[in-house]
């Protein structure tokens, strides 16, 4: 994109949406931000955005309507939106009649239908990680500790398993111990699969020896458009938390938030965390 140039954001939570709003502002790139409400705020991007708007989850024309008025034809959706969000959705018609097409309610479909129905009104969305380049995972061990074998053993199995997980759109990680599986990604997230993993592991009664490992991947015909991987600081903190010692991500493919900040927070805590 060349200076001058607008960008519409749809936000959700955490830094993502926030850092790519900073990073488009100092590009010389007009931002514009819809916050999906209780998700998103808009005091977060009063420093970047030319103007902001916050519209509930499902109201679509009124996202569409916000786009046209400013003239943005380029748009990115970044940032969580918890997926039992769709419990509580107040459709208005048009993304009603969007819902009404499709044939589930997964995550990829619904946002598969929603880009499809904004490109009919001009407004194309292009890869989440644009401006977020930099924060790509390069391939190779990250961290000052190395996966021991032990460990490699489990992540290799973890990527089978969460590779087809991820293709079924049910969840990203999946978290082991010794190549048992503790753990596997639903609506929780990242995040909370973590936890539950920790907790499960500290209610067996012996054989604390292994390591638990942490699996995550994207989706095995990812959309750079929507919902990569992302990891940040919180998903460390979550792993010291569950006593987790290794982070398995897909080179190229995962974003890091505050990169430099998130390794040397693992190093702090002697965890892993290797891009595959």
């Amino acid at each position: 994109m060349t200076n001058k140039e607008k960008l519409g954001i749809i936000a959700g939570e955490g830094k993502f949406p926030i850092n790519i709003a900073k990073e488009a502002n100092q590009k010389g790139v007009e931002v514009y931000v819809i916050c999906a409400k209780n998700n998103a705020y808009e005091k977060d991007f009063a420093p970047y955005a030319k103007k902001t708007t916050t519209i509930k989850l499902g109201q679509m024309n009124s996202a569409i309507k916000f786009f046209k008025e400013n003239a943005v034809s380029k748009a990115v959706m970044a940032g969580r939106v918890q997926h039992v969000n769709i419990f509580s959705v107040m459709p208005d018609l048009r993304t009603a009649k969007v819902l009404a097409k499709i044939k589930d309610m997964c995550a990829e479909t619904i946002l598969g239908a929603a880009v499809a129905e904004f490109k009919k009104e001009g407004i194309e969305f292009i890869s989440s990680s644009s401006f977020m380049e930099k924060c790509l995972a390069q391939k190779g061990v990250l961290t000052k500790r190395a996966p021991s074998q032990e460990e490699n053993d489990s992540i290799e199995l973890g990527l089978k398993i969460s590779k087809t997980m991820a293709g079924l759109d049910v969840g990203l990680t999946c978290v082991l111990c010794d190549r048992a599986v503790l753990a596997l990604e639903a609506m929780e997230g990242t995040d909370n699969c973590i936890k539950r993993a920790g907790e499960i592991y500290a209610s067996a009664p012996i054989g604390k020896g292994g390591s638990i490992v942490v699996v995550k991947v994207a989706r095995p015909r990812q959309d750079d458009r929507y919902d990569l991987p992302v990891i940040g600081k919180g998903t460390i903190r979550a792993m010291k938390e569950a006593k987790a010692q290794v982070l398995a991500i897909e080179a190229q493919k995962t974003i890091i938030l505050d990169i430099e900040e998130v390794i040397a927070l693992a190093d702090k805590y002697n965890i892993c965390i290797t891009a595959i």
